[in-house]
């Protein structure tokens, strides 16, 4: 459970950079976002759990 927390705490310090760094950016990215179809966006989150549980796979075992 110690891990999961800790991977959930570093995902939200790595989310919170973008904003925090630089907010007009991070709103042109979601501006475009906005712009996209479902298809495309389903496509990036999948593409997204694909990667971590490949990342998962490598480094935990």
């Amino acid at each position: 459970m110690g891990t999961l927390l800790g991977a959930l705490a570093l995902m939200l310090v790595i989310e919170g950079l973008m904003p925090f760094i630089s907010p007009a950016t991070w709103r042109q990215v979601f501006s475009r976002v906005l712009q996209m179809s479902d298809g495309q966006i389903r496509f990036i989150g999948l593409s997204s759990i694909a990667a971590g549980v490949v990342l998962m796979l490598l480094f935990w075992n």
